[in-house]
């Protein structure tokens, strides 16, 4: 059996901190090491304990979670992998967010049972974009704000559904069972996109296609 994943909560507001820390507590595969409410205190525990994973809100008081991202960078916390759990954040800060090293958003208003699978994706190095961000992320491209690269080449029906996917945080095994087509079939088209993209990971795939692709994310 693995061992537990190690969670630093910050949180500003002490109800939810502690309505969060129950319902994580409940599961086995999980362990809260601390919570706190300020990004000075995040970064004191860090630099004390073993965390593998922060759920960091981003209004933290006046204060900006992007500065914990900020120290786990230069600090060199490369083990350390931060899911927001936020009310919301504007679409270009989601896009700088990510960009910064956040493995994910996750809503506060979303189901609670749907935080486990949040979690597990961004510990598995996979990214989580909450639904209603990824809605938000394609109605800009679609306004015309976003504009991708005219020699951006068209994705092939396959490589949306696989994308998409992606975007869901469902492994290779999992996008292949709902697209009935074989685990190295969906492999395959990965490395298509990846080519197409001219990145080398998931994560990477993720951030490329929010920021210059966005058109593709469209139904």
């Amino acid at each position: 059996m693995s061992d537990p994943v190690r969670i630093l909560l910050v949180d500003d507001h002490t109800l939810f901190r502690q309505g969060l820390r129950r319902l994580l507590e409940s599961d086995p595969a999980l362990h809260i090491v601390s919570d706190c409410k300020s990004v000075r205190e995040a970064i004191s525990l860090l630099d004390t304990e073993s965390i593998d994973l922060v759920l960091l809100d981003y209004d933290l008081q006046g204060e900006r979670g992007d500065a914990l991202l900020t120290h786990i960078r230069d600090h060199h916390h490369a083990g350390v992998r931060v899911l927001l759990v936020t009310a919301g954040i504007p679409v270009p800060e989601t896009l700088r967010l990510l960009d910064s090293g956040a493995g994910g958003i996750f809503l506060k208003h979303s189901p609670p049972e749907h935080l486990t699978a949040a979690i597990q994706s961004v510990m598995e190095g996979r990214q989580w974009l909450d639904p209603q961000s990824l809605r938000a992320i394609t109605e800009l491209a679609a306004s015309g704000t976003s504009h991708p690269p005219e020699n951006a080449r068209p994705l092939t029906l396959r490589e949306r559904e696989v994308l998409k996917g992606v975007f869901e945080g469902f492994t290779n095994k999992e996008i292949g069972a709902r697209l009935d087509v074989s685990e190295s079939s969906v492999k395959a088209v990965i490395q298509q996109l990846f080519m197409k993209t001219g990145v080398r990971t998931r994560s990477q795939l993720v951030r490329i296609a929010l920021e210059k692709h966005a058109d593709w994310l469209e139904s």
